[in-house]
């Protein structure tokens, strides 16, 4: 099955934007992806002037939430690090049963790779080893209100750029099996404690090529 890979640009933000920046690309990306009936409901951000529209499903809202609150807490324990959050789509096919077990099979016909460069804030006053200002307070909310536009810039560049593939990419969209679902059956990877920097997305495609058991979101 063809697997279509949408990488989206990187995003510098800050660990207190992290919740807004990942409710407003994961949401924006299920609902063009939604199946059945959906309640549309418009969102606005509290940290930027963009209002992006998610499914109105209490039980899909409730588990992108663990896993933006799971990804929070990855960042705690890796301040400053680039790293990648993905969502992934498939199917789910019964593979050839055995003696043992009647194993389930995914098979993924579409990735989304977000991105992120969490970076820590800046703060003025002195430093510790010296009695030299390390920023005034009115430079660095200056900087701060320029890097801030910059993000919300760079978050609106990712929301065109899902929209273009959305519409561009069709032709791999696997049958609707059920149209009283909300999405086709997908899953969010976060990096896990063991995952370093650049390397942690080779550990999520392994799992992913492992089988399990059907699943809205893992």
């Amino acid at each position: 099955m063809n697997c279509e890979v949408c990488q989206l640009k990187e995003l510098v933000l800050e660990p207190l934007e992290i919740r807004e920046v990942l409710r407003c690309v994961l949401h924006t990306i299920v609902f063009h992806r939604a199946l059945g009936l959906v309640r549309p409901k418009d969102v606005d951000c509290e940290l930027f002037e963009i209002t992006y529209v998610h499914c109105g499903d209490a039980d899909l809202d409730k588990k992108i939430e663990e896993k933006i609150e799971q990804f929070m807490i990855w960042v705690e324990k890796h301040p400053n690090r680039k790293c990648q959050v993905s969502l992934s789509f498939y199917e789910v096919k019964n593979k050839q049963p055995t003696w043992f077990s009647n194993r389930i099979e995914r098979l993924y016909w579409e990735q989304w790779h977000i991105n992120l460069h969490v970076v820590t804030p800046k703060t003025h006053g002195k430093s510790h080893h010296s009695k030299v200002p390390v920023n005034s307070e009115e430079d660095v909310l200056k900087e701060s209100s320029s890097r801030r536009a910059a993000l919300e810039d760079s978050l609106r560049e990712v929301l065109f750029h899902i929209i273009k593939f959305v519409n561009d990419k069709k032709d791999h969209i696997p049958p609707i099996p059920n149209n009283e679902v909300i999405s086709f059956p997908y899953e969010i990877s976060i990096p896990s404690s063991s995952d370093s920097s650049f390397g942690w997305h080779t550990d999520v495609l392994k799992r992913m090529l492992q089988t399990s058991h059907p699943s809205m979101l893992s």
